[in-house]
């Protein structure tokens, strides 16, 4: 038989300890970055579910800024006022889908249609004048291969009944933040060191005071663009001018991009009536834009946060490409959050670039 261990055996550090500093640095800073990769692996793989739960802090936001401008005229709890705007804008979306709803479907089908029409016809002349291969291009397979590079987190989004419970999930969870905000509030800030927690409460606050007054400019934004588009094309005679006014106004939530889409179907369905139509639509266009970057714009800036158009393009397109529509519409929200928070962190005061 072996002798028993001694004393010295038994103190002797074992292989599987990290008795070595550098050793230990070295495990740790492995571990850390192990940790962020797994964290921005993980993030990418819940994308979809943690833009739907943005998407209802966004429709909390609104909600928020409906109910404080109630509270001015109608000194009632908070929770009713949460309600009555919600009742309210449930029934205008209502009576505009009954009011209108049939006649859109049916301009809608005679609208791509047209559009189609006049896709194959700029194609033709740009064929007869060596611009473009014989035979033209197939507008469908650009259509599906530039949907298909959106990104799969959307894939859940492309039927009809995903559409439906993904802005269902978005609605439901608006209702409850706006409702009892303070609840979720202090729930993170449990999870904040006790020292920085002031900090953060101060930080959630400008955050939500800066994601008000953008989603309320946003919505001016839309209103007037969607009310001027459809009064002005219709004096001109252009044809789906409800239509298009409709686009337009939904459209605009997509800054940049979003303008492009719906400049391209007024001057495609304007020169359909002839170029004098044409040019009076593109003159529409024109002037549309004109009013939002000259006036919307810069007001909502002014009253939210400076956000420099290129790095908002930018976020559109990069967060589109990564993460499909639910990226292209939160991009611009998720980008004035972080420079509130980034402001925050650096000692500048938020609302100083405003006054």
């Amino acid at each position: 038989m072996t002798d028993a261990p001694t004393q010295q055996d038994v103190e002797a550090p074992s292989p599987m300890e990290l008795r070595d500093p550098r050793m230990r640095l070295e495990v740790t800073r492995a571990i850390i970055w192990v940790s962020v990769v797994l964290s921005v692996v993980l993030l990418y793989v819940l994308a979809q579910p943690l833009f739907l739960i943005f998407g209802g802090l966004v429709l909390a936001a609104m909600l928020d800024g409906g109910a404080r401008l109630l509270g001015r005229i109608l000194p009632i709890g908070r929770g009713k006022r949460i309600a009555i705007v919600a009742v309210l804008v449930f029934a205008f979306l209502l009576g505009v889908l009954s009011y209108a709803g049939l006649t859109l479907v049916s301009e809608f089908q005679a609208l791509k249609d047209l559009v189609v029409t006049q896709v194959t016809r700029v194609q033709s002349y740009a064929s007869s004048i060596g611009m473009m291969p014989k035979g033209g291009v197939d507008v469908g397979a650009i259509g599906k291969q530039l949907m298909g590079s959106i990104g799969t987190v959307t894939s859940v989004l492309g039927s009809a009944l995903g559409a439906v419970s993904s802005l269902a999930m978005i609605v439901v969870l608006g209702l409850f933040f706006a409702s009892e905000p303070r609840i979720y509030e202090r729930g993170l800030g449990w999870l904040i060191p006790h020292d920085k927690r002031a900090d953060f409460f101060q930080t959630s606050t400008d955050m939500a005071s800066t994601l008000r007054r953008l989603m309320a400019g946003r919505l001016l934004g839309m209103a007037v663009e969607g009310v001027f588009v459809s009064i002005a094309l219709w004096a001109v005679g252009v044809p789906f001018a409800l239509l298009l006014g409709l686009i337009t106004g939904i459209l605009a939530f997509l800054p940049n991009i979003g303008a492009i889409v719906s400049g391209i179907l007024i001057v495609l369905v304007g020169f359909s009536q002839g170029s004098h139509i044409g040019m009076f639509a593109a003159g529409v266009y024109v002037a549309v834009q004109m009013l939002d970057g000259y006036l919307i714009v810069p007001m909502v800036a002014r009253r939210s946060v400076d956000l420099p158009p290129a790095l908002v393009l930018g976020m559109q397109l990069l967060l589109g490409a990564l993460f499909g529509l639910l990226g292209l519409m939160f991009a611009d929200p998720l980008v004035a959050m972080a420079k509130v928070a980034l402001e925050r962190r650096s000692g500048i005061d938020p609302d100083a670039e405003r006054k």
